[in-house]
């Protein structure tokens, strides 16, 4: 079994890009990593819709994990430029392990999911944080970015 975590965000990709993209990868199921996944900002990727695609489409798993992704406070100061990415960065990962993420999920569950965010590119992105952190945490995972 390959151990791997896939990433993904739906910005700047159309529905057909987007399910694809899940359709060509290896993943099993898709895992919601944003605070808010109800914003109409969210087009197809609205969490009643994309639980129906995935199942429909795909007959994929949606599970949201808002313990994931960032606290409120985190997420407002770095989009206001109150702090930079390494501060968002820095924090992001302390949140992380003051939640005791870890132990909250088993490796099984995040090997070969896809971990959705809205950051097209995962460069300043959390969930690309977030592979990386179960990846240091967990032996032998790999990380593909589906773009």
């Amino acid at each position: 079994m390959n151990n791997i975590i896939y990433t993904i965000g739906f910005t700047e990709k159309s529905a057909e890009d987007f399910f694809n993209l899940l359709k060509n990868s290896a993943a099993e199921r898709l895992i919601d990593v944003r605070l808010n996944n109800l914003s109409q900002l969210a087009s197809f990727s609205k969490k009643n819709d994309l639980k129906y695609f995935l199942k429909e489409i795909l007959n994929w798993e949606y599970i949201h994990r808002p313990d994931f992704a960032p606290d409120e406070v985190i997420l407002n100061e770095y989009k206001k430029k109150i702090i930079d990415w390494n501060d968002y960065n820095f924090r992001y990962l302390q949140l992380l392990d003051n939640r005791n993420i870890v132990d909250t999920v088993k490796k099984e569950e995040i090997i070969n999911s896809v971990l959705l965010c809205s950051e097209h590119c995962p460069d300043f992105c959390h969930r690309r944080l977030l592979a990386e952190y179960f990846q240091k945490k967990w032996e032998n995972i790999n990380i593909i970015h589906l773009k």
